[in-house]
């Protein structure tokens, strides 16, 4: 009797595959050099033979069919790959055991499809809980309960939302397509407030200012993340008439901002996000770009400088610009725009802050200019957005769009158009912390559809990231995710109409659903959930250790290099030990040419490249683009203002840096100390250096 059926450990049966115990062994004996398929053919078919006698009346497990091919492979003189196959089960058996205690529950179909990582973090952040915070939900009924919150928006139109629910749940469990972090807490709940974009006015009098901050602590309390301009604030020393007091200045109210974030942030499930943006030409302009010299200052911040044309220009020129108050209106100063420029570049380079935001190209391309004058981002400089504007976001995962070496566009399209349905249907069933917020959301319907995974894409087309095939394949990419998101948002207003504000747009003419459509966000813990590559980042590290629950240590392999050094025999656990070491392979003369090539980390590769590389997404993204430009330890100052132009003469909405080891308690450490100097990552880092303060996404 030949085996026809096996149990698997859901206890669902299926058909028996011999090809699949062959792989296994050849996998096995891969790991230890060997290169012999048909020998694990041969293998394979002495392992069916024991199984056919052994259980001839009943159908055997896993498990038990593991256990056999081990007997096999020790009795048939195969020590080594014997020793291969066991390690491989025991990581494996950790692996289901660390997700089942996650769950407290046997693993599922969604299940197996995420990392213990990504179910760690899930668990912690994102499941929905009890009165006692007992986790009362799985990933599955996670997906599902998001599916349906946001598929009932389509019920406002008179329309089914059976069919929709299916799309939009097969769309996350396939991991195709991932919502900001809020929506996945959110929807479906009592909470219900599903955007990660505010931005929020601070306005020059004691009123105004606590007024704000009373908003931002509901929006923080919600999981929003939130931007202000304190450009409006006098600056340090003005009188204050209706006192007679000095004003403390935009720094000092920052300060406050931050402490409130701080309380809040002990109450919620994440810390709270904020930017804080200053305009080039306000006098206290000093003082802000050196408020976090002090890296133990205003730690719930991200800052940024708002540049204009002008100052860049009198900066490349060596002429003096103006500093106003924004109370008065008064010129009270001139200053060499290339001290204050120069100053910008050595505190950034000192510690990655502040970045830079491009007002002027920002508000080129603001949509609604009738209606106001963009004047801050989001917490990570993505989404440009008006006082009292919100966002929601989410993300394609280009690495699932990739098939047999070519990218599936059909695929792409499919779900671009589903993940704009989804966006849309977001406005319509939020719950917005303000009614403010609530109308001029729901006047713009501004989305953010972004992409994840294209570290992954490029590795699996075999291209370079690095390279000017890199770049057009970024420009043809994000051309068609902008095309096709475009198109689906007028299908949209044709059957919904377009949003409220377009007759005072730049749309007015040819309306859309949406005012802005692309957005390119870090995708933080999304990403991680996913199993991608973070945002356009390219990778952090070929092969790392990552530390998960109890300080339980897995060495983690990028799967494409793993399968490649496989498919073309260099691959041994030796090898992957050795580049956990050094993160990168560029200096590994046993491993090929090419595939040194196309497996390039975010530290091989030169901030010109990063830069040209967020450039070209630009090109095609309505909103911002959020990217780290790295640098390595020795890097200068002079390398970095050299990054900056370049950024500025490519039309770039704004420029993050980040120089490696310039903080302490980064969450990437190459050759670190501990471990023999493995390259290590806390359990819940997502692949990305220099990571922001928080990312909502």
């Amino acid at each position: 009797m030949v085996i026809e059926k096996v149990k698997k450990r859901d206890g669902r049966v299926a058909d028996f595959e011999k090809v699949r115990i062959t792989n296994a062994i050849f996998a096995a004996a891969e790991a230890v050099g060997g290169k012999d398929y048909k020998e694990a053919e041969r293998l394979a078919d002495v392992v069916t033979d024991l199984l056919s006698k052994k259980f001839r009346r009943t159908i055997p497990t896993v498990e038990q069919i593991q256990d056999v091919v081990e007997k096999v492979l020790i009795e048939e003189g195969h020590a080594r790959t014997a020793k291969a196959y066991i390690l491989y089960r025991q990581k494996r058996k950790i692996l289901r055991e660390l997700k089942a205690e996650l769950l407290d529950k046997p693993v599922d179909d969604v299940d197996r499809k995420l990392s213990v990582n990504a179910l760690k973090v899930l668990e912690r952040r994102y499941l929905k809980r009890d009165r006692n915070g007992k986790v009362v939900e799985t990933p599955k009924q996670m997906f599902r309960r998001v599916a349906h919150a946001v598929a009932l928006a389509d019920t406002f139109y008179n329309g089914g939302m059976k069919d929709t629910e299916k799309e939009f749940y097969e769309m996350m469990t396939k991991l195709d397509f991932v919502p900001n972090s809020p929506t996945l807490m959110n929807a479906g709940t009592e909470l219900g407030q599903l955007s990660a974009c505010f931005v929020l006015p601070v306005e020059d009098s004691m009123e105004g200012i606590f007024e704000t901050l009373k908003h931002t602590a509901l929006i923080h309390q919600s999981g929003g993340g939130t931007g202000f301009s304190f450009s409006r604030l006098r600056p340090y020393g003005d009188v204050v008439k209706s006192s007679g007091g000095i004003a403390s200045g935009p720094v000092s109210f920052m300060k406050v901002f931050d402490a409130a974030t701080d309380v809040i942030n002990q109450g919620g499930k994440r810390r709270g996000a904020n930017m804080g943006i200053l305009r080039v030409d306000h006098p206290d302009i000093v003082d802000f770009i050196t408020a976090k010299e002090d890296t133990t200052q205003l730690t719930n911040f991200n800052i940024s400088v708002a540049v204009t044309n002008e100052f860049m220009e009198a900066s490349l020129k060596n002429k003096n610009y103006k500093l106003v108050n924004p109370h008065s209106k008064k010129v009270v100063k001139e200053l060499p725009a290339r001290k204050i420029f120069d100053l910008i570049i050595t505190m950034a380079w000192k510690n990655g802050e502040p970045g830079i935001i491009f007002l002027d190209k920002i508000n080129k391309d603001n949509p609604t200019p009738s209606i106001g004058e963009i004047e801050s981002t989001n917490p990570c400089g993505e989404q440009p957005l008006l006082p009292y504007e919100s966002c929601n976001l989410g993300s394609v995962n280009l690495g699932n769009m990739v098939e047999d070496g070519k990218i599936n566009w059909k695929k792409l399209k499919d779900t671009v158009w589903k993940a704009v349905h989804f966006l849309d249907n977001v406005i319509d069933v939020n719950n917005f912390p303000l009614p403010q917020i609530e109308q001029m959301t729901k006047g713009n319907r501004k989305i953010g559809l972004g992409i994840m995974g294209f570290a992954d894409m490029l590795i699996a087309l075999g291209i370079p990231y690095n390279s000017e095939q890199g770049l057009e394949t970024a420009r043809k990419v994000m051309k068609f995710v902008q095309t096709e998101g475009r198109k689906a948002s007028r299908q949209l207003a044709k059957e919904r109409g377009p949003f409220p504000n377009c007759s005072k747009s730049v749309y007015k003419k040819n309306p859309i659903r949406n005012a802005t459509v692309t957005t390119i966000a870090p995708t933080g813990t999304i990403s991680l959930i996913a199993g991608a590559s973070s945002g356009i980042e390219p990778l952090f590290a070929i092969s790392f250790i990552r530390n998960v629950m109890d300080n339980t240590e897995l060495l983690e392999v990028h799967p494409l290099f793993e399968k490649i050094a496989r498919d073309r025999g260099f691959y041994s656990p030796a090898l992957m030990k050795k580049i956990a070491r050094v993160g990168s392979i560029q200096n590994l003369k046993e491993i090929p040419r090419d595939v040194r090539r196309i497996f390039v980390t975010a530290l091989d590769i030169s901030p010109e490249w990063h830069v040209k590389m967020q450039a070209a997404f630009q090109e095609y993204t309505d909103n911002a683009v959020s990217k780290t430009i790295n640098f390595p330890t020795d890097a200068t100052p002079k390398d970095v203002e050299k990054a900056y132009i370049l950024a500025y003469k490519l039309a770039c909405k704004g420029i993050t840096v980040y120089r490696y080891g310039s903080r302490k308690g980064q969450v990437l450490n190459i050759g670190k100390v501990e471990r023999d100097g493995d390259v290590t990552v806390d359990a819940d880092f997502s692949g990305k250096l220099g990571e922001c303060t928080n990312c909502n996404t």
